[in-house]
């Protein structure tokens, strides 16, 4: 397994365990709009990518960034991951700050734009890919990606109370990650368009309850 790809699970895991056995570190680093808004405090549009609201929360952004990683590591280098990963954090929260501007109490943690970056760039190359879902159902990667942002997109539009997790990330993430992948590999990309296109399904029927609808803003 690639060292880079260990060191980010780790760290998301190691910091992810101390968060939530230490409030005052939850707080002073998760997703929040009022305090980026209002006390400058920037870094929390990376560091809410290290922590998660549980285990299994947990366990399911590095489970899905596991898979998926290697392929982004193959096809673009531990560089070209990186980027990818932490741009679509960063962005992936941009776009939530840009979402929610209007809600100051509005706060999320979870690396799920950095996940959903990789997801998307991984199988803009290779949509085929076999995953077993729960390690007993063989399921394609472009289909394991679209129930990916099905259910991003149903939690986003039908909020959970006490929900901290940054479901609106998932839009801003997978934007980061599949222009990169079509920057860098147009031809790659456009051989796979079809698959890409099924996968981001829920993510045009989020747009356009976004920007049409005006259902959350």
């Amino acid at each position: 397994m690639n060292p880079i790809i260990l060191a980010i699970i780790a760290v998301t895991c190691i910091i992810s365990y101390q968060a939530l056995n230490d409030i005052r570190l939850f707080e002073k680093y998760k997703f929040n709009v009022a305090a980026i808004k209002n006390k400058k405090e920037y870094i929390r549009l990376i560091s809410a990518g290290f922590l998660h609201a549980d285990f299994t929360h947990l366990f399911f952004n590095m489970f899905t960034l596991f898979f998926f990683a290697p392929i982004v590591v193959q096809g673009f280098g531990n560089i070209g991951f990186l980027i990818i990963y932490l741009g679509s954090i960063f962005l992936g929260n941009l776009f939530s700050l840009f979402l929610y501007q209007k809600q100051p109490w509005y706060s999320a943690i979870g690396a799920s734009g950095g996940v959903s970056g990789v997801l998307f760039s991984a199988i803009a190359m290779l949509p085929n890919i076999e995953l077993y879902f729960f390690f007993i159902l063989p399921i394609k990667g472009y289909v394991f990606g679209l129930l990916y942002f099905a259910y991003s997109v149903y939690m986003m539009l039908n909020p959970k109370q006490y929900d901290n997790i940054g479901h609106a990330a998932h839009l801003g993430g997978a934007f980061f990650g599949l222009v990169y992948a079509i920057a860098n590999q147009p031809e790659r990309a456009m051989e796979n368009a079809l698959y890409i296109g099924i996968m981001a399904l829920p993510l045009i029927y989020l747009s356009y309850e976004i920007f049409i609808n005006k259902r959350i803003r």
